[in-house]
């Protein structure tokens, strides 16, 4: 099983242009869409987090068991769920503001431990952020990797949320010892400072730099730099795109029983390329509808 740990929230999409453009309520959270797109694509996964009990609680479940993502782990509060509103550029590419104080996903505490079964678990997003969660899924993320526990994490970076840029970065440096497969976007790693040789030496095994449009590009331990381009479409919006990537790797390395540092680095220049051609076609699909529809595996083909 994979677990994938952090918010699940409720994105107002804009059905048009301009400030006052009607907003379309869509199930989102980084976190949640990759577990939504793991489960369309087959993984046994399940979901840890903490969802409200109204009605955007409701749905965000309902979108869960739909996908056969396993929600016996999910924690319940009175508080309400967090709103994040979009807006779209020119590009397809979303920009957020958000709606957290008080809210139920932030107040999350840490299990005493995963499922027996869990052999992977993801991290990332808002739910690293805002406390007193934040420091929940940390000690989990702590504690998945000293059980040996292949763990996956995503920044997905919201600066809006951060109010101490500093503070997040050496944060985020404290968390690579305890990653195996580091992902984030090119935006991401620019905002964050350092490079692909400085975080593998802090700890992960790969990294990898979502590029766009221009494709994905893998780093590893031996030196290893892989890249593949972006599969061309016709882009409604970005949103969800980086979350599908991150499920579709999880996805393809359980496929290939290959969820441990040293299956990993057996990759090798082949296994690497039709990994990110895989996570390349599957985000491509994401940006071809609105909102955050990662594919069903039906979509996809073979890996």
């Amino acid at each position: 099983m994979i677990v994938v740990a952090g918010e699940a929230l409720i994105d107002l999409v804009p059905q048009g242009r301009g400030a006052l453009a009607g907003l379309q309520p869509a199930l989102g959270g980084g976190p949640y869409n990759t577990a939504v797109a793991l489960g369309r694509l087959g993984s046994p996964t399940a979901f840890c987090s903490r969802t409200s009990y109204d009605a955007f609680g409701e749905a965000l479940l309902d979108g869960l068991r739909r996908a056969d993502v396993d929600v016996s782990a999910v924690q319940r509060g009175a508080e309400p769920t967090t709103l994040a509103v979009a807006t779209i550029d020119s590009n397809g590419s979303a920009a957020y503001s958000f709606y957290v104080e008080g809210t139920a996903d932030r107040l999350f505490t840490a299990p005493d431990q995963l499922p027996r079964s869990a052999h992977a678990v993801s991290f990332g997003t808002c739910s690293l952020v805002l406390e007193p969660g934040a420091t929940a899924y940390e000690e989990l993320m702590r504690t998945a990797s000293a059980r040996g526990v292949f763990t996956t994490l995503d920044p997905n970076i919201r600066t809006g949320l951060i109010p101490d840029a500093d503070a997040y970065r050496a944060r985020f440096k404290s968390w690579l010892p305890s990653v195996t497969l580091l992902k984030l976007s090119e935006e991401d790693a620019l905002w964050l400072g350092g490079t692909p040789h400085e975080w593998l030496a802090a700890g992960p095994s790969a990294v990898v730099i979502t590029q766009g449009g221009d494709g994905l590009t893998a780093f590893t331990r031996d030196g290893g730099v892989h890249s593949v381009p972006g599969e061309q479409v016709d882009v409604v919006d970005t949103i969800g795109a980086g979350d599908t990537v991150n499920a579709a790797l999880l996805h393809g390395l359980s496929a290939w029983d290959a969820l441990s540092p040293d299956a990993l680095a057996k990759l090798g220049p082949e296994g690497w390329t039709r990994l990110l051609r895989f996570a390349a076609r599957a985000a491509a699909i994401t940006c071809s509808r609105a909102g955050a529809e990662p594919p069903y595996a039906s979509e996809l083909g073979d890996l």
